[in-house]
């Protein structure tokens, strides 16, 4: 856990606070706190009249970013901001925030370093662990529920789809042959072990990983949510900053701001998304598949 913590560096930080443009009494909602790197910036720049809202629906992300940013308002003293901390996850955000009483919202679509470090999780394949992949461990279908109950075309649509994986139909004959599949090493043994293996920078099981992951979190459709919502809360002229790490979050994100600017909702701030410089890259290889994305909310057409 302490080796997590020590790792977390937030991703494209300056460039995405730049964009928030934050008040020192506005409110401003993290979305995907993690281990609150995006969060304990703004945070520090918020004044006695602002305030931080953030989600995590992890459990365990969300104490660890809770004890953070509480240790930083006790050294801000009678200058910290008001803040309120939600374990639920952001698509829930109409639940628990006004309608346009938002100034700047910003979401981090990333798995976090605490995620990825705990074998327990079963997130990665680089020590074995249980096969959960659950961000919100309290519910929901773990990844060895979905491989051991899904019929192998089911499976082999689903690797494709959210992993982009070629093979997809090779390695769902293969998983369903070796059922039951317990752990993330017994899969990452069976995916590679499944027939000939194409040359490529990452391991054979990396999209089938990243599939089974983000089907089980339903990622794509928390983002759609999202995306949907974010005009609702933000005042006008409020603020939006996303960071994307691959094609199908990106695509979604791209999609909803330029769909929102024809109809005069949004102002694309990114014609094309920001990526990190090469020094960010080569101190923080997580940086390297992200993409930032930022828009202003407009104020409704009349007529």
């Amino acid at each position: 856990m302490t080796t997590s913590k020590a790792r977390h560096v937030p991703v494209l930080l300056n460039e995405s606070l730049e964009f928030l443009a934050v008040k020192p009494a506005g409110t401003y909602v993290d979305c995907t706190l993690g281990l609150a790197g995006h969060a304990s910036e703004i945070l520090r720049r918020l004044g006695p009249k602002g305030r931080l809202i953030g989600f995590d629906r992890d459990p365990e992300a969300f104490k660890l970013a809770t004890e953070k940013l509480e240790a930083i308002r006790t050294g801000l003293g009678t200058e910290a901001a008001e803040m309120t901390l939600i374990n639920e996850a952001f698509s829930t955000i109409e639940e628990h925030v006004e309608p346009g009483s938002i100034d700047g919202l910003i979401a981090d679509f990333g798995v976090s370093s605490l995620q990825l470090d705990e074998a327990a999780r079963g997130f990665s394949f680089q020590a074995d662990g249980p096969l959960d992949m659950r961000m919100d461990t309290r519910k929901g279908r773990t990844a060895e529920q979905v491989v051991n109950e899904m019929d192998e075309r089911e499976l082999a649509n689903l690797i494709y789809e959210y992993g982009d994986e070629r093979r997809s139909r090779r390695f769902a004959r293969a998983i369903v042959r070796a059922r039951p599949v317990t752990t993330t090493g017994q899969l990452a043994r069976i995916i590679t072990g499944s027939g000939p293996t194409i040359h490529q920078p990452i391991h054979p099981a990396t999209r089938t990983f990243q599939a089974l992951r983000i089907y089980v979190n339903r990622e794509l459709e928390e983002i759609q949510d999202l995306m949907i919502a974010a005009p609702k809360v933000l005042k006008n002229s409020g603020r939006l900053a996303v960071i994307s790490f691959h094609s199908l979050e990106d695509r979604i994100v791209k999609d909803a701001l330029r769909d929102g600017a024809k109809l005069g909702r949004w102002e694309v701030l990114t014609k094309k998304p920001l990526v990190a410089n090469e020094e960010e890259k080569h101190s923080n290889p997580r940086s390297r598949s992200a993409k930032l994305r930022a828009a202003i909310k407009l104020a409704a057409r009349k007529g």
